[in-house]
């Protein structure tokens, strides 16, 4: 039987999960739910990076993302910051949606597969 990883697993979620060299990471959103879209989205990634890294893996490797943002109005500020992230043509498939959050205040939350 093949070895299930979870990071940080808590009742309700793991930060991350591992299954037969794939990472499922949660849907991430900002430590700072204040700042504005561009910082909001840095710090985002900062941590998916930390997720990847814990597992062996990068964003070169990234497979899928799903992206939701407040307001769709932001997805240039979004990605500017997400194509200087991606490495040059290893970007992966992605939606990005418009969608209420958990808390009004966070801006855009991220989740992304990757394989190590």
């Amino acid at each position: 039987m093949s070895r299930i990883i979870r990071t940080e697993a808590s009742p309700v979620l793991s930060k991350a999960v591992e299954y037969h060299g794939f990472v499922y990471t949660m849907g991430v959103v900002a430590t700072n739910p204040d700042a504005d879209v561009t910082a909001q989205t840095k710090d985002v990634l900062a941590q998916i990076d930390a997720l990847l890294e814990a597992h062996g893996t990068d964003n070169t490797r990234l497979l899928q993302a799903h992206i939701w943002l407040k307001d769709i109005a932001d997805r240039a500020a979004l990605n500017e910051v997400w194509t200087a992230w991606l490495p040059e043509g290893a970007a992966p498939v992605r939606a990005c949606v418009q969608a209420e959050l958990a808390d009004p205040r966070y801006l855009v939350e991220i989740m992304v597969t990757a394989c190590r």
